[in-house]
């Protein structure tokens, strides 16, 4: 029995062309004895964006959750995304779904045992990825705060706060701002310690 295959294809300015792509991986469909079965191109389009943001790679990711295909067929692996942890993650979603993953230039069939293997070493690598990147974070962070540095954005004033601060600015009491504000004296105090210390 034939495989049904979808090729997606994808140029990240308008002035490229998915043509050649789509004939290459035709040609390859055709020797494989697969048949193409739906054409999916993104044009113009940046492989940064999200699912979100490119409407064919969306649809082509819902037609392999439907099975409408048995194989997916990209020129390159940069077509699909642009980081190893996002193709290791949709890879996963559509061989859980039963559809494979043919990336003409690097050479990855995942219909074979090699390029099953080849997937697999594929994920090891984008958890090390994540691992190293998620150590330079923490010691990034860690750095930083050795160097006294304030971490997270900087504290927005609630309207509380805004309201005591122009009253007493206005010659409010205390008392008074508590009372029409319907908070307590501690908490007007509060609020005007911190401000004058910040």
């Amino acid at each position: 029995m034939s495989r049904r295959v979808a090729i997606y294809t994808r140029v990240s300015t308008d002035g490229q062309t998915v043509d050649n792509q789509t004939m290459e991986l035709r040609s390859v469909a055709e020797r494989h004895g697969w048949v193409v079965v739906e054409v999916f191109s993104d044009n113009g389009i940046s492989g940064t964006k999200g699912r979100e943001g490119r409407p064919a790679f969306d649809a082509l990711c819902k037609g392999a959750i439907r099975r409408d295909f048995d194989v997916i067929m990209a020129w390159s692996v940069d077509r699909l995304g642009r980081s190893l942890q996002h193709l290791v993650t949709f890879l996963g979603e559509i061989h859980s779904k039963g559809v494979d993953l043919y990336l003409h230039q690097q050479g990855i069939d995942t219909t074979t045992p090699a390029g099953k293997a080849m997937f697999q070493m594929c994920g090891v690598f984008a958890e090390f990825e994540r691992t190293m990147i998620q150590e330079r974070v923490k010691a990034g962070l860690a750095r930083a705060k050795a160097q006294g540095r304030v971490l997270g954005r900087p504290k927005v004033k609630s309207d509380v706060e805004l309201a005591v601060l122009t009253a007493r600015a206005k010659g409010t009491g205390k008392r008074k701002i508590s009372k029409e504000l319907g908070i307590g004296v501690s908490t007007v105090n509060r609020i005007l310690l911190e401000a004058s210390t910040s």
